[in-house]
């Protein structure tokens, strides 16, 4: 007979050491903090060690947390893999991808049709969602993320790097200046970083590198929102400093044009999921067909791929 302490109390310490947070553990639970702490405590109580140290403004594991807690983590991991399995046999072979809304409306639906004809029968749901989600925990399975690795125990593979360069509309007329001093008396489009953490390249960057006057003699134009900023652009209304990878297949068939200048060095977009559930058929092949598109997009764009 197994000796098992309460799954309860097993299922409050691993939530609690995944989120590092009794508040994070208990919203993801709908339970009151009271009950992940109660919880926790019971559990201690039964293995007769502690597995948290808690102070006001935090808890942190203990070296015995340290050591139970991937093994826990693993195991619920293998129980959501059983019940996934289940529920495609129910429910056919499906698959759910998050990424940023411009990501997903510029570079992933022009391509994903020929993803839908190799594996006609697979289907793949998209959300396009500026929100970082917890794999571990939400019903998607896989993320394209961009920026530095975000260090949550996932896997993740290279997909693209980019860097940043102002880019332009080019009229119907075919007169657009490369010029950045040319739109000194119009507004310089800019979009806001989700990710505040993120030391994103920007107009003031960019202007010192070219060697131009300070971000002080423009006049910005903000934009809350990646993809909006981009339809701006493209409906002429002034360059947008933006990614490489967003705006590649506009410069190459001459709607769009880069303004005369340096590049500034942008991130990489990488491609995440739940290590254990690599071997899940649907995720192996998206994955994998994900990294092949990603390639000859690099191929094709002077090397965008990392």
């Amino acid at each position: 007979m197994r000796k098992i302490p309460p799954l309860n109390a097993i299922r409050a310490f691993e939530a609690a050491a995944r989120n590092r947070s009794f508040t994070a553990a208990a919203s993801e639970l709908c339970v009151t903090v009271t009950a992940i702490s109660h919880q926790v405590r019971h559990l201690e109580e039964q293995i007769g060690q502690k597995l948290f140290e808690r102070t006001p403004r935090a808890v942190t594991l203990t070296l015995l947390g340290e050591r139970l807690y991937p093994v826990l983590r693993e195991g619920f991991d293998r129980f959501a893999e059983a019940f996934e399995e289940l529920e495609d046999r129910g429910q056919g072979d499906t698959l759910t991808v998050t990424m940023t809304r411009a990501f997903a409306e510029r570079w992933l639906m022009p391509r994903l049709s020929r993803f839908t004809r190799s594996f006609p029968g697979l289907s793949v749901n998209v959300e396009g969602s500026d929100a970082l989600v917890d794999l571990r925990t939400a019903n998607t399975d896989v993320a394209i993320r961009y920026g530095m690795p975000a260090g949550d125990e996932l896997s993740s593979l290279p997909l693209l790097t980019d860097v940043y360069h102002p880019t332009v509309a080019i009229p119907a007329d075919g007169c657009a200046s490369t010029r950045i001093e040319d739109y000194m008396s119009r507004p310089l489009l800019a979009y806001q970083w989700h990710n505040r953490s993120i030391d994103c390249p920007n107009w003031a960057k960019w202007l010192s590198a070219a060697g131009k006057a300070g971000a002080e003699d423009y006049r910005l134009s903000w934009i809350n929102d990646e993809s909006l900023a981009l339809h701006a652009m493209e409906r002429s209304f002034g360059p947008l400093l933006c990614s490489s990878v967003m705006v590649a297949e506009g410069i190459e068939s001459g709607r769009l044009a880069r303004i005369d200048g340096p590049d500034l060095n942008g991130f990489s977009y990488r491609v995440a999921f739940v290590p254990s559930r690599r071997t899940k058929r649907t995720i192996g092949r998206f994955t994998d067909w994900l990294r092949s598109e990603a390639s000859d997009f690099g191929n094709a764009y002077r090397g965008l791929a990392a």
